[in-house]
């Protein structure tokens, strides 16, 4: 199906290259190339970004890069990409999309108004407007206050965080039980649940206190924090990511076992909706869909986890990619699969009333020449 997929002109990169870099335990600080990838989707999946009115954005820490998925007016799937190091969480909407990455949080700003094209096709061009630079402190996922400040997950520290206008951050919560802030990644701080535009749950993968201490707790360590009360409100989970409060519900992805689901209100225990085949990461939910970025597991890290006897079982293999699932159902809906030389993916929101969406990485060559004015009868 990899002919049916649009490219975009404006700071559009290759997506077929020849990469011998391998995945090591910590993400690289200069962005591979992405090499040779193959693609593969559903048939129906442009059409239903179509009927949803949204587009897709997505995640890869492995390959330094934000992807973008929307649909064109010919009915094909529009593929976009941009180099952001060490690309991680990702939060956004029609005007404005916020991005972690290596070492810095970036603000990139619609700069399309109503009925303008750009290329004659694509309706949104973020443009990178803001670059906080935070340094290296391992950012996973990011949320936006009812005010407008970020709070992100600054998982080097153990510890919740806003941008500093001095500083490298600002800590505004850490576990009960981590005893000072070190750059440590003691317990893997991950994902962050926000509530009425507050910062309300977290996940972990363990109660770890010391150095890399998280790594020995990765089959059964995993933990949800209520953050105003600093309650434990579950434990026993493998490596959970992803918390998100929807529809009344607290769901999040088990991921050392392949499963998105819930916490019961009545006892807090994980109830499973649907087994993916992959190690989870990010998790947004749209009209009574779930999706949901699978990863294959890194050697040597993320191996040996109850996903792997599960794949077993089922006769599969790991894939890299994105699944949306039906909230009512559990089953599958739509897909996208990458093979070669990405094995990785990490966040992923969606774009309501965004059809076919592009980005200016701030190392591309276009955006040194790409101007807007704000007041042009000036």
């Amino acid at each position: 199906m990899n002919s049916n997929i649009e490219k975009p002109d404006i700071a559009a990169e290759k997506i077929s290259r020849e990469n011998t870099n391998t995945p090591t335990e910590a993400p690289p600080a200069t962005p591979p190339e992405a090499g040779k990838i193959d693609i593969n989707f559903s048939q129906g999946l442009a059409g239903f970004l179509a009927s949803n009115n949204i587009s897709i954005g997505f995640t890869s820490y492995q390959t330094g890069r934000l992807y973008l998925i929307g649909h064109g007016s010919d009915g094909k799937l529009a593929l976009h990409e941009a180099l952001y190091p060490q690309a991680m969480g990702v939060i956004g909407d029609a005007n404005r999309i916020y991005l972690g990455t290596l070492t810095q949080i970036v603000r990139m700003e619609n700069v399309l108004g109503s009925g303008q094209r750009a290329n004659e096709v694509h309706d949104k061009v973020y443009v990178p407007r803001n670059l906080q630079t935070t340094g290296n402190v391992d950012i996973h996922e990011l949320g936006i206050r009812e005010n407008g400040k970020i709070v992100f997950v600054n998982t080097r520290y153990s510890c919740l965080c806003e941008p500093s206008v001095t500083h490298s951050f600002k800590p505004i919560w850490k576990p009960e039980f981590i005893s000072k802030l070190a750059p440590e990644d003691r317990c893997h701080l991950n994902g962050l649940a926000m509530v009425e535009d507050q910062p309300k749950y977290v996940t972990a993968v363990c109660r770890s206190d010391v150095v890399d201490g998280w790594r020995d707790r990765r089959h059964d360590g995993g933990i949800v924090i209520d953050i105003d009360s600093n309650e434990i409100l579950t434990g026993g989970l493998s490596m959970p990511h992803s918390p998100r409060f929807h529809d009344g519900k607290l769901w999040l992805l088990n991921s050392g076992t392949g499963e998105l689901g819930w916490l019961n209100p009545s006892d807090k225990a994980f109830t499973p909706l649907a087994f993916f085949p992959g190690f989870l990461r990010g998790l947004a939910f749209h009209n009574g869909y779930a999706f949901v970025t699978l990863s294959k597991p890194r050697h040597g890290r993320f191996e040996g986890l109850e996903l792997d006897a599960k794949l077993k079982a089922k006769d599969a293999d790991a894939w890299c990619g994105i699944q949306i699932v039906s909230l009512s159902s559990g089953d599958v809906a739509q897909w996208l699969r990458f093979d070669g030389a990405i094995t990785e993916l990490f966040d992923i929101c969606v774009l309501p009333g965004v059809a076919n969406p592009i980005t200016l990485g701030p190392q591309s060559a276009e955006i040194r020449d790409f101007l807007t004015i704000e007041n042009p009868q000036w």
